[in-house]
């Protein structure tokens, strides 16, 4: 017998996968309004915890739009605004927020935009073979419907905090990168860790600013069966 529990997470990933349907390669627009997210789901964190594992093969099947819009607000959605600030899903020090999130899906490559809850349209066409090529040929970058990039902007946090401040955005990265896996189990998807790469070779495939910084790489999509 089916548990209501069972018979409630079956519904909300039915749900998922229905609501945003939309592809972004039917988005021809320079910035894409992502889905609302929700703030309460079935898994509970103890669980996300604990089912949490580092995963390197995916499935073909793509990401709705939903899932994108709720892992993206998970990395850096605005939760709260307060006194004219606008808080964030990890903590920053300071509140300063020197990190930059960016996307890459077989139909382009994207840059969130938290304070509207948007994705920005950079590029179009698949690079995600590339970025493979960046993080010394592993194939889940490739492999993987959706790798989020998550970048420093050193300057936003050092002019306060001097050189420690490098120290307190990498630490941000590592709540960022958190948020982001546990949300992917969450969703029932998967994901992996992806440290090792070419800070260069990443910047230029994403035409990023000089002052962006790459840390963290993570492939997000269905588990291979």
């Amino acid at each position: 017998m089916i548990s209501y529990s069972k018979i409630g997470y079956i519904i909300f990933i039915a749900t998922l996968l229905f609501i945003g349907k939309e592809d972004l390669s039917m988005a021809k627009a320079k910035e894409i309004q992502l889905p609302q997210p929700i703030t309460k789901g079935i898994i509970s964190l103890e669980e996300a915890i604990a089912k949490r594992r580092s995963q390197r093969s995916f499935s073909k099947k793509e990401l709705t739009l939903y899932q994108i819009s709720q892992l993206l607000w998970a990395a850096q959605g605005i939760t709260e605004r307060r006194g004219g600030h606008s808080l964030r899903n990890a903590p920053s020090a300071g509140a300063l927020y020197p990190m930059e999130i960016y996307a890459l899906t077989k139909d382009g490559v994207y840059h969130y935009l938290p304070e509207r809850h948007a994705l920005e349209v950079l590029s179009e066409g698949d690079l995600r073979g590339d970025l493979c090529n960046a993080s010394l040929g592993q194939s889940s970058v490739s492999d993987a419907p959706l790798d989020i990039v998550i970048c420093a902007v050193y300057d936003k946090v050092t002019f306060k905090y001097g050189e420690r401040g490098k120290r307190y955005a990498d630490i941000e990265t590592g709540h960022i990168a958190q948020n982001i896996h546990l949300q992917a189990v969450a969703l029932g998807l998967v994901s992996v860790p992806i440290g090792a790469f070419s800070d260069e070779e990443v910047k230029s495939i994403l035409n990023l600013p000089a002052d962006h910084v790459p840390l963290y790489i993570i492939p997000v999509g269905h588990s291979h069966p």
